[in-house]
């Protein structure tokens, strides 16, 4: 009986560990791609991009919890009559946007992404930013909480705030795309297209999408209101850059090694793809700011995205849309440049558990 049930049994498959081929000798450096890549995915040695493997050092040295932060004056100011409806207005309006968006990043990067990028060291980093968008979900969690907001309402913002669904509704195709069970990588098409969705993910969902609630929660920070809140979205801030900074570098390497996908054609693509994510953004924060408050106004936050997406597309390699493009918010720039830092709101410092030495850039 035992026999018969040893020569019939399946062989298992464990999902994520299968390799294109076996090797009978070490791998070599040169073997390792991107995408598309015949060489063992599980092996980690020898490392072929310093940059990732150095992210994800960094990444870990930075690490933070929601709960280390104190709530306590937030709560006082958002149940007395501190804040004027704005400022209220402020606050809900981007834990709403920002809770699920980081939701959809998580799940995008654990259910796509890493199935799509075949070298182990960004896949190392992968991981570890999967873990962080967690840890900013949970964030929002955790401020909605403190404050007694209703927490179905502002889950559900998304889908009834006009700019804010406008955002996820952009979002989705190209992170359906990417979670395809059918699609995989091989072909120029299918290169293609997964190079494209990885620009609209990273350049602007994660490099654009959330720099106008950056600014404005920020902005309260600076004028000693919500300090809590806006100490957790200085944290989230810092590790957003890294995961930006990641993306651009993997979307550079995959055009160095696949130099036949990036044509003029598909380069007009990209452009049009960070010019309406440019004027979704926008149309977010008129939503967000009807009026001027914090010493801010819409038009000075479009001059500040056309600024941004200025920055993201030089990064890739293509000219700049928005020429005379200037950044009016240079504090913004100083926050993330910082490496060591006190925070705005001088209530204690901020600093990572190892990264004083850290060198961020926007």
């Amino acid at each position: 009986m035992l026999d018969t049930m040893t020569r019939t049994a399946p062989t298992a498959t464990i999902v994520g560990l299968e390799s294109p081929r076996m090797h009978a000798a070490p791998i070599q450096v040169d073997e390792k791609r991107m995408i598309n890549c015949r060489a063992d995915v599980n092996q980690l040695e020898p490392i072929k991009y310093d940059w990732a493997w150095g992210k994800y050092n960094d990444g870990c040295a930075n690490h933070w919890m929601p709960q280390e932060i104190n709530m306590g004056p937030d709560v006082i100011l958002w149940k007395s009559n501190g804040l004027t409806d704005d400022e209220r207005i402020i606050i809900e309006r981007n834990l709403g946007f920002f809770s699920t968006a980081d939701s959809l990043v998580a799940n995008n990067l654990v259910l796509a992404v890493y199935r799509h990028i075949t070298n182990p060291e960004c896949r190392q980093y992968l991981l570890r930013q999967a873990f962080e968008e967690a840890v900013h979900t949970h964030a929002y969690q955790y401020v909605i909480e403190s404050l007694g907001i209703d927490q179905a309402r502002a889950f559900n913002m998304y889908r009834e705030v006009p700019s804010i669904a406008a955002k996820a509704a952009w979002a989705m195709p190209y992170t359906e795309s990417l979670a395809d069970p059918h699609f995989a990588t091989g072909t120029p098409e299918n290169d293609q297209r997964l190079l494209r969705d990885l620009i609209a993910f990273y350049v602007v969902f994660e490099g654009i999408f959330f720099y106008v609630g950056f600014v404005q929660v920020l902005s309260m920070g600076r004028r000693n209101k919500m300090i809590g809140t806006s100490e957790q979205f200085q944290y989230i801030l810092r590790d957003e850059s890294m995961h930006l900074n990641f993306g651009i570098d993997v979307i550079n390497q995959i055009k160095i090694e696949n130099p036949h996908l990036w044509t003029p054609e598909f380069q007009r693509e990209a452009i049009d793809i960070i010019k309406q994510g440019v004027e979704l953004e926008y149309q977010y924060a008129v939503d967000t700011m009807p009026r001027g408050i914090l010493g801010l106004n819409a038009n000075m936050f479009r001059e500040y995205l056309e600024f941004i997406a200025n920055r993201r597309l030089i990064q890739i390699g293509l000219p700049e849309q928005y020429k005379g493009a200037t950044n009016p918010f240079p504090w913004m720039s100083e926050m993330i440049d910082l490496k060591k830092e006190k925070n705005f709101f001088e209530t204690r410092v901020t600093e990572y558990q190892t990264g004083g030495s850290l060198s961020w850039e926007d």
